[in-house]
């Protein structure tokens, strides 16, 4: 199994473990060695006051990603720490697409990048997440 087959199995057993994910209809479109692109369509049942998509549902999408990124490599890691800035609205539909990209892993550390669209593009926030693994593996290889 090459590196990219490992962190796609593991993105898709940290899913199937998840009561989170499969409740919010998080979908896996790719899954490789530090990189991870997730989806989920926005419902009602997550919108804030305004009819807007709630900023903690955006924020989990994204941490979701990172979560998957950080964990590529079949070694159980943790967010240590995450910022994010949220830079327009989705509603009601929209689906949002949440792309993961590490920047940098040094030992246990690890810094990821995950920007959050529209599927048709739009920029709604960006988030940066840092790791740190535990050890251990997720799945059994």
């Amino acid at each position: 199994m090459n590196a990219d087959e490992v962190a796609d199995k593991v993105a898709r057993a940290m899913l199937a473990a998840e009561g989170t994910g499969p409740a919010w209809g998080i979908e896996i479109e790719e899954a490789r060695e530090g990189y991870s692109r997730i989806r989920m369509t926005v419902r009602a049942d997550m919108l804030n006051g305004h009819r807007r998509a709630h900023g903690g549902m955006i924020y989990a999408l994204a941490d979701t990603a990172f979560a998957y990124a950080c964990n590529s490599r079949n070694l159980a890691s943790v967010g240590a720490q995450a910022t994010m800035v949220f830079l327009d609205a989705a509603g009601e539909g929209d689906i949002l697409v949440a792309e993961a990209q590490e920047a940098a892993l040094v030992g246990r550390s690890g810094v990821y990048n995950v920007s959050v669209r529209t599927a048709a593009g739009r920029p709604i926030a960006e988030f940066q997440g840092f790791s740190r693994s535990i050890g251990g593996e997720f799945v059994e290889l």
